[in-house]
């Protein structure tokens, strides 16, 4: 592997940043993040900024499409800084170089015969930014997804051949078991091809004004999907003409991470246009879950949109590591997960405090304790518990290799509980009063050598707590996974008393929450 290039979805900016995305670009970090232990990443983010809802929207708040754009691009680029989302480049629709290549994509489908000027009569729905068919609603007749009665527009677009590429997708999909991830929503994309129509690319001006003018048709604007989706190639330098080396590089990318409710675009439009470009396919889709809201679907009228840097800020967090752990492991790949204020607290208490920082922290008392914080050298001795924390790293790049992010952090947690039981069977406390200091002093080592191996595995969900772990462990954090031992602890002295402290606090101690230590004055 010689890159690892991988995309979120493009957020639209009718408003600010929620829970929902912030999961998505969590993830998608995570991701990033472990796969920069093991090779070169590029990490695309950014924000779709053209439409009819960014058109309304600014309207409505008094001001023009593009300084509601620069308002909110601003506000979840904050976000992405809050939650340590560290992305390499950030990508707006409205950036001048993407509308240029965006318009060539257009002009060179025309010219091909893929795109063809058609009069049309269909059932809009702003909310999902494309037409829907009557099959496609509810009983009532309302949007499945918006629960609002889709208007119905008359005129005349372009539209592009989709039908013409149903049977390559087709067959893309079935001889790639893992083109989409997870693989149980193929038979819904398949289902979905079954009765796919040519697709419209563009308005009329008559009815959206905010987008990319259609070169040589000054009275069309280009259509949302070939204008979103092509950021994927147009961030990093493609060109209908001459394609930059970072294109060449990079493409095609090694994964999409989006939205279960965005799959159809990004499983059956997104691969047609490439294949009328004659560009590659993307390797992976994964498709991710919706985070509800103490069991309910976030809604603004139900007024359970939550801000990602709110909890944060309602917990007075210093990092964001306890928010990313919790909502990376709140589903199973590709299923929906829930937020809770009650369930946050339980399992970052539980995972990150109890079992991970306190194993760390009392084993490192007891090196202070017993041996003034040095490790002598026939303390170093090997353990049956390296095999597995070894096996632990293979398990968990195989979770990421499928972007089972949660499965992964199980796998974690679980090589953490392992060893707290090795401490507890081994009692090194009863040793040292028994007066078998080697014993004593090879079952802190040996406990000290995995949680190298466990600060390297939970960077990703964790960086700031795995940094302050490496620290306290004089262990190097740049390691590669392929690189891994455990034969990282040094001889000599390691640490002091004075330089022990808690990886993480429990959320409510009164040192951590400063809300309910106040509040006891």
């Amino acid at each position: 592997m010689d890159k690892f290039y991988l995309t979120t979805a493009i957020d639209y900016v009718n408003g600010a940043p929620h829970i929902g995305h912030a999961y998505e670009k969590i993830l998608t970090d995570i991701i990033a993040r472990h796969f920069s232990q093991r090779t070169e990443v590029f990490f695309l983010t950014g924000t779709d900024e053209h439409g009819i809802k960014i058109q309304k929207t600014s309207k409505e708040q008094g001001m023009t499409p593009k300084e509601l754009c620069d308002m909110n691009a601003e506000k979840f680029k904050q976000a992405w800084k809050a939650l340590d989302v560290d992305y390499t480049k950030f990508i707006r629709t409205t950036d001048d170089y993407h509308e240029k290549v965006v318009q060539k994509i257009f002009k060179k489908l025309v010219e091909k015969g893929d795109i063809y000027k058609h009069s049309y009569e269909g059932l809009y729905c702003s909310g999902c930014e494309c037409f829907l068919n009557e099959k496609d609603l509810t009983e009532d007749g309302l949007c499945p997804d918006h629960l609002k009665k889709p208007e119905l527009v008359k005129e005349e677009n372009y539209f592009f051949k989709l039908t013409k590429y149903k049977d390559a997708i087709i067959k893309h999909i079935k001889e790639n078991p893992d083109f989409i991830v997870p693989s149980f929503r193929a038979n819904e994309v398949l289902n979905q091809l079954e009765d796919i129509q040519d697709i419209s690319v563009s308005r009329a001006k008559t009815n959206v004004q905010w987008g990319i003018d259609v070169l040589d048709d000054p009275d069309q604007v280009i259509y949302v999907w070939i204008d979103a989706l092509s950021n994927y190639i147009t961030a990093i330098g493609y060109d209908t003409e001459n394609p930059s080396d970072l294109y060449k590089k990079l493409w095609p990318a090694d994964v999409h991470v989006i939205g279960k409710d965005i799959l159809k675009f990004h499983s059956i439009y997104w691969p047609a246009f490439l294949l009328a470009l004659d560009l590659p396919l993307p390797k992976h889709i994964f498709a991710h879950g919706w985070i509800t809201i103490d069991e309910s679907k976030m809604s603004k009228s139900l007024g359970n949109v939550i801000s990602p840097t709110a909890v944060l800020e309602n917990f007075e967090m210093e990092y964001p590591d306890a928010f990313r752990y919790y909502m990376a492991t709140s589903a199973p790949c590709g299923k929906d997960g829930n937020y809770s204020d009650a369930d946050f607290k339980e399992k970052v208490n539980a995972h990150l405090a109890n079992s991970m920082g306190n194993l760390l922290n009392r084993t490192l008392s007891m090196l202070v304790k017993y041996f003034d914080g040095e490790i002598k050298p026939e303390f170093k001795e090997q353990s049956d518990l390296f095999k597995k924390a070894l096996g632990t790293v293979k398990v968990v790049e195989n979770h990421f290799n499928h972007f089972e992010i949660a499965e992964a952090a199980q796998e974690i947690i679980g090589l953490v509980d392992m060893t707290n039981k090795y401490v507890t069977d081994n009692a090194p406390w009863t040793l040292a009063k028994e007066e078998k200091w080697t014993e004593c002093g090879i079952v802190l080592t040996t406990v000290l050598e995995i949680m190298c191996i466990v600060s390297s595995l939970i960077y990703p969900y964790c960086p700031n707590i795995a940094k302050e772990m490496a620290k306290q462990l004089s262990f190097n954090l740049d390691t590669k996974l392929d690189d891994l031992t455990c034969d990282n602890i040094k001889v000599g002295k390691l640490i002091s008393k004075e330089e022990i402290k808690p990886v993480f606090l429990r959320i409510d101690s009164e040192f951590a929450d400063k809300t309910a230590k106040s509040s006891k004055k």
